[in-house]
């Protein structure tokens, strides 16, 4: 049974001219339109990256020429493969892809045969609240269990971590299941691993209990990509045609941008304006600049 994680740091990434104007050539042409509406470069290179990954995916792995491939977001906004439809070979069980983008980094987890969703995010404080004040604006996005588990850490930074940390499992999970915003996320209530989660282990023991009931059928995969960026991927149950167990867990592999376009053909010509509109963007917000709690 097939499975990928990639990343890739878009954080750390500071586009030559030629680089973005490449990777704009190699994006649907409504997907290049979309990035350059961002009003922050942070954002765009973000999307960018997210969408490169889907193509690069689609054609190494599903072996589907970059030309050919013809991506759409369902109403929900999950990525699916529009076009060439996916055949499967043989017996080879489905794949089922997910993306997301946050902090510095983009992501990608992809498996054979189950459902697949993943999140990541950065240990940050959003805007100018305190922890105690973020903390009570979010009340009603875990259950009493899951505050419990939050609250417990020792440090203000610990506490954020771990809040975190069920909030990328909650996403991971409805993202799985693409039915978005309107999901109440306190029908998802996890149990963490009791092995702690450090830089370079996966971690599969954390449990989920959906509407009060243990749920044996999902798979929860945990790690970090650095200090402060969780990532979680959820498994859903296999599919009928599926019998083999899923592989190990396996960490993400960050790409370089060069990996990243290693499979990509341009799909559009040059367009010299959209080198001049991404530079003149700011990098970020101020305050998103100003508000990362350091460890």
């Amino acid at each position: 049974m097939g499975s990928v994680r990639w990343g890739f740091r878009c954080g750390s990434w500071t586009p030559s001219r030629s680089e973005w104007l490449f990777a704009a050539r190699c994006v649907q042409q409504e997907e290049k339109d979309r990035i350059g509406q961002f009003v922050f470069a942070k954002d765009a290179k973000s999307a960018m990256a997210g969408r490169l990954l889907l193509r690069k995916f689609v054609c190494e792995m599903m072996g589907i020429p970059w030309s050919q491939i013809r991506l759409n977001r369902s109403p929900r906004g999950k990525p699916y493969l529009a076009a060439p439809l996916q055949v499967t070979t043989g017996s080879d069980p489905p794949w089922s892809f997910n993306i997301s983008h946050q902090g510095d980094y983009a992501v990608l987890a992809a498996q054979q045969g189950v459902q697949v969703g993943v999140d990541v995010m950065k240990t940050t404080l959003p805007g100018s609240n305190s922890v105690p004040e973020f903390f009570r604006i979010m009340t009603r996005q875990f259950t009493a269990h899951e505050w419990s588990t939050i609250q417990s850490a020792a440090s203000e930074h610990q506490q954020l971590a771990a809040f975190y940390r069920h909030w990328t499992l909650k996403e991971s999970f409805i993202k799985a299941i693409g039915t978005g915003l309107g999901f109440n996320l306190q029908r998802a209530e996890f149990h963490l691993s009791p092995e702690l989660l450090t830089l370079g282990t996966v971690l599969r023991q954390t449990k989920m209990h959906l509407d009060e009931e243990p749920e044996d059928l999902w798979v929860f995969e945990e790690s970090l990509l650095d200090a402060d960026h969780h990532v979680a991927v959820a498994l859903g149950p296999a599919d009928e045609a599926s019998s083999a167990p899923l592989p190990p867990p396996a960490a993400f592999t960050l790409l370089s941008f060069g990996e990243l376009i290693a499979s990509a053909s341009p799909l559009t010509e040059e367009d010299a304006a959209y080198w001049d509109s991404f530079r003149m963007k700011a990098e970020a917000p101020q305050r998103q600049r100003d508000t990362q709690i350091s460890g």
